[in-house]
């Protein structure tokens, strides 16, 4: 039995619809939004990007990265 790898499940997605419900890691959504790690992380802490921790990680989906992305500020 193989050992389970971080990498074995980067292209998990929820409901089936690949391109808006993709589960992302903190690494991949810093690539994503070409941020540095540790300011997404920060950020999802600070409850100023929408995240949900997942144990010790954090978890993005990237539908709603899109959505936050697309706000306007007022």
């Amino acid at each position: 039995m193989s050992k389970w790898r971080e990498s074995d499940y980067s292209n998990i997605v929820i409901g089936g619809n690949e391109d808006t419900d993709v589960v992302m890691t903190s690494v991949e959504a810093a690539e994503y939004l070409k941020m540095h790690v540790k300011t997404v992380c920060r950020l999802a802490k600070e409850k100023k990007i929408p995240a949900k921790k997942v144990g010790s990680e954090w978890r993005f989906l990237k539908s709603v990265l899109d959505r936050w992305l697309a706000q306007e500020e007022f």
